[in-house]
Protein backbone atom coordinates (compact mmCIF):
# COMPACT_ATOMS: atom_id res chain seq x y z
CA UNK A 1 0.00 0.00 0.00
CA UNK A 2 1.47 3.31 -1.11
CA UNK A 3 1.62 5.95 1.63
CA UNK A 4 0.42 9.52 1.35
CA UNK A 5 3.98 10.88 1.24
CA UNK A 6 4.85 8.64 -1.70
CA UNK A 7 1.72 9.77 -3.55
CA UNK A 8 2.64 13.44 -3.03
CA UNK A 9 6.21 12.73 -4.20
CA UNK A 10 5.10 11.03 -7.41
CA UNK A 11 2.55 13.76 -8.15
CA UNK A 12 5.08 16.58 -7.83
CA UNK A 13 7.76 14.55 -9.63
CA UNK A 14 5.38 14.00 -12.57
CA UNK A 15 4.52 17.71 -12.64
CA UNK A 16 8.21 18.63 -12.57
CA UNK A 17 9.11 16.27 -15.41
CA UNK A 18 6.16 17.50 -17.50
CA UNK A 19 6.91 21.19 -16.93
CA UNK A 20 10.63 20.71 -17.57
CA UNK A 21 9.87 19.01 -20.88
CA UNK A 22 7.51 21.84 -21.81
CA UNK A 23 10.24 24.41 -21.13
CA UNK A 24 12.32 23.09 -24.01
CA UNK A 25 9.45 22.16 -26.33
CA UNK A 26 6.98 25.05 -26.12
CA UNK A 27 7.19 27.67 -28.86
CA UNK A 28 6.34 30.79 -26.86
CA UNK A 29 9.28 32.01 -24.71
CA UNK A 30 6.94 33.56 -22.12
CA UNK A 31 5.14 30.25 -21.71
CA UNK A 32 8.51 28.50 -21.40
CA UNK A 33 9.45 30.84 -18.54
CA UNK A 34 6.14 30.16 -16.79
CA UNK A 35 6.66 26.40 -17.13
CA UNK A 36 10.11 26.88 -15.61
CA UNK A 37 8.43 28.61 -12.64
CA UNK A 38 6.17 25.57 -12.25
CA UNK A 39 9.27 23.35 -12.35
CA UNK A 40 10.85 25.33 -9.52
CA UNK A 41 7.67 25.10 -7.44
CA UNK A 42 7.52 21.33 -7.90
CA UNK A 43 11.18 20.97 -6.96
CA UNK A 44 10.59 23.09 -3.84
CA UNK A 45 7.71 20.81 -2.85
CA UNK A 46 9.95 17.74 -3.17
CA UNK A 47 12.58 19.44 -1.02
CA UNK A 48 9.89 20.07 1.58
CA UNK A 49 9.24 16.33 1.66
CA UNK A 50 12.97 15.83 2.33
CA UNK A 51 12.73 18.21 5.34
CA UNK A 52 14.88 20.79 3.56
CA UNK A 53 12.57 23.72 4.24
CA UNK A 54 15.27 26.38 4.01
CA UNK A 55 16.39 25.25 0.55
CA UNK A 56 12.79 25.04 -0.64
CA UNK A 57 11.95 28.57 0.50
CA UNK A 58 15.24 29.86 -0.92
CA UNK A 59 14.42 28.28 -4.30
CA UNK A 60 11.01 29.95 -4.35
CA UNK A 61 12.20 33.36 -3.18
CA UNK A 62 15.41 33.61 -5.21
CA UNK A 63 14.62 31.81 -8.45
CA UNK A 64 10.85 32.24 -8.74
CA UNK A 65 10.68 35.65 -7.08
CA UNK A 66 13.78 37.28 -8.57
CA UNK A 67 15.50 35.37 -11.36
CA UNK A 68 12.37 34.32 -13.22
CA UNK A 69 10.89 37.82 -12.99
CA UNK A 70 14.09 39.10 -14.59
CA UNK A 71 13.85 36.42 -17.29
CA UNK A 72 10.25 37.43 -18.05
CA UNK A 73 11.21 41.12 -18.34
CA UNK A 74 14.09 40.29 -20.69
CA UNK A 75 11.99 37.94 -22.82
CA UNK A 76 9.14 40.43 -23.16
CA UNK A 77 11.45 43.35 -23.97
CA UNK A 78 13.45 41.47 -26.61
CA UNK A 79 12.15 41.07 -30.13
CA UNK A 80 12.58 37.32 -30.45
CA UNK A 81 12.16 35.75 -33.87
CA UNK A 82 10.00 32.71 -33.14
CA UNK A 83 10.33 31.31 -36.66
CA UNK A 84 14.12 31.32 -36.45
CA UNK A 85 13.99 29.67 -33.02
CA UNK A 86 11.68 26.98 -34.38
CA UNK A 87 14.07 26.29 -37.27
CA UNK A 88 17.00 26.07 -34.88
CA UNK A 89 15.03 23.69 -32.65
CA UNK A 90 14.40 21.32 -35.57
CA UNK A 91 18.02 21.64 -36.70
CA UNK A 92 19.54 20.71 -33.34
CA UNK A 93 16.88 18.15 -32.37
CA UNK A 94 19.04 15.06 -33.19
CA UNK A 95 21.92 16.42 -31.10
CA UNK A 96 19.54 17.15 -28.24
CA UNK A 97 18.06 13.66 -28.39
CA UNK A 98 21.54 12.12 -28.36
CA UNK A 99 22.49 14.16 -25.29
CA UNK A 100 19.19 13.19 -23.65
CA UNK A 101 19.76 9.49 -24.18
CA UNK A 102 23.36 9.75 -22.95
CA UNK A 103 22.33 11.57 -19.76
CA UNK A 104 19.48 9.11 -19.13
CA UNK A 105 21.85 6.14 -19.44
CA UNK A 106 24.43 7.76 -17.16
CA UNK A 107 21.79 8.60 -14.54
CA UNK A 108 20.45 5.04 -14.66
CA UNK A 109 23.97 3.66 -14.18
CA UNK A 110 24.64 5.99 -11.23
CA UNK A 111 21.30 5.97 -9.42
CA UNK A 112 20.00 2.62 -10.62
CA UNK A 113 18.57 -0.11 -8.43
CA UNK A 114 21.96 -1.77 -8.01
CA UNK A 115 23.63 1.39 -6.65
CA UNK A 116 20.84 3.49 -5.14
CA UNK A 117 17.68 2.78 -3.17
CA UNK A 118 16.40 1.64 0.20
CA UNK A 119 18.00 -1.76 -0.34
CA UNK A 120 21.44 -0.13 -0.46
CA UNK A 121 20.92 2.77 1.97
CA UNK A 122 18.67 2.93 4.99
CA UNK A 123 15.91 5.51 5.06
CA UNK A 124 16.88 8.67 6.99
CA UNK A 125 15.44 9.02 10.44
CA UNK A 126 12.65 11.48 11.07
CA UNK A 127 13.68 14.61 12.93
CA UNK A 128 12.01 15.89 16.07
CA UNK A 129 9.44 18.66 16.09
CA UNK A 130 11.98 21.26 17.27
CA UNK A 131 14.37 20.48 14.38
CA UNK A 132 15.73 23.63 12.75
CA UNK A 133 16.86 23.07 9.18
CA UNK A 134 18.43 26.52 8.87
CA UNK A 135 20.54 26.08 11.99
CA UNK A 136 21.77 22.64 10.92
CA UNK A 137 22.66 23.92 7.45
CA UNK A 138 24.57 26.84 8.96
CA UNK A 139 26.51 24.53 11.28
CA UNK A 140 27.53 22.30 8.39
CA UNK A 141 28.50 25.20 6.13
CA UNK A 142 30.62 27.00 8.72
CA UNK A 143 32.27 23.92 10.24
CA UNK A 144 32.67 21.03 7.83
CA UNK A 145 32.50 22.97 4.54
CA UNK A 146 33.86 26.32 5.69
CA UNK A 147 36.78 26.41 3.21
CA UNK A 148 34.74 25.43 0.11
CA UNK A 149 32.08 27.91 1.19
CA UNK A 150 34.60 30.75 1.50
CA UNK A 151 36.23 29.84 -1.82
CA UNK A 152 32.83 29.92 -3.54
CA UNK A 153 32.12 33.31 -1.95
CA UNK A 154 35.43 34.70 -3.27
CA UNK A 155 34.73 33.34 -6.76
CA UNK A 156 31.29 34.97 -6.78
CA UNK A 157 32.81 38.25 -5.57
CA UNK A 158 35.35 38.19 -8.42
CA UNK A 159 32.51 37.47 -10.88
CA UNK A 160 30.50 40.43 -9.56
CA UNK A 161 33.51 42.76 -9.84
CA UNK A 162 34.20 41.55 -13.40
CA UNK A 163 30.56 42.10 -14.39
CA UNK A 164 30.61 45.63 -12.98
CA UNK A 165 33.91 46.39 -14.72
CA UNK A 166 32.54 45.18 -18.07
CA UNK A 167 29.33 47.16 -17.65
CA UNK A 168 31.01 50.44 -16.66
CA UNK A 169 33.45 50.59 -19.57
CA UNK A 170 33.56 54.02 -21.20
CA UNK A 171 32.15 54.43 -24.67
CA UNK A 172 33.20 57.52 -26.66
CA UNK A 173 29.75 58.26 -28.11
CA UNK A 174 27.78 57.57 -24.94
CA UNK A 175 26.27 60.60 -23.19
CA UNK A 176 26.38 60.45 -19.42
CA UNK A 177 26.16 62.82 -16.47
CA UNK A 178 28.80 63.54 -13.88
CA UNK A 179 27.11 64.25 -10.52
CA UNK A 180 30.30 65.80 -9.06
CA UNK A 181 30.39 68.43 -11.77
CA UNK A 182 26.68 69.14 -11.40
CA UNK A 183 26.93 69.62 -7.64
CA UNK A 184 30.04 71.81 -7.72
CA UNK A 185 28.70 74.19 -10.37
CA UNK A 186 28.58 77.93 -9.57
CA UNK A 187 26.19 80.62 -10.69
CA UNK A 188 28.76 82.36 -12.85
CA UNK A 189 29.44 79.11 -14.70
CA UNK A 190 25.87 78.85 -15.97
CA UNK A 191 24.58 82.42 -16.12
CA UNK A 192 26.03 85.21 -18.25
CA UNK A 193 24.70 88.70 -17.64
CA UNK A 194 24.40 90.73 -20.80
CA UNK A 195 23.92 94.50 -20.58
CA UNK A 196 22.15 96.08 -23.52
CA UNK A 197 21.10 99.62 -24.19
CA UNK A 198 17.41 100.17 -24.48
CA UNK A 199 16.08 100.97 -27.92
CA UNK A 200 13.17 103.18 -28.77
CA UNK A 201 10.32 101.64 -30.66
CA UNK A 202 9.06 103.56 -33.70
Amino acid sequence: MMGFENIVFYVFAAIMVFSASMVISVKNPVQASLFLVLTFFSCAAIWMLLEAEFLAITLVLVYVGAVMVLFLFVVMMLDINVARMRAAFIQYLPVGLAVLVTMAVMMFLVVGIDHFGLEQFAAPERQAADYNNTRELGLILYTVYVYPFEIAAVILLVAIIAAIALTLRRRPKTKYQNPDVQISVQRNDRIRMVKMNSEETK
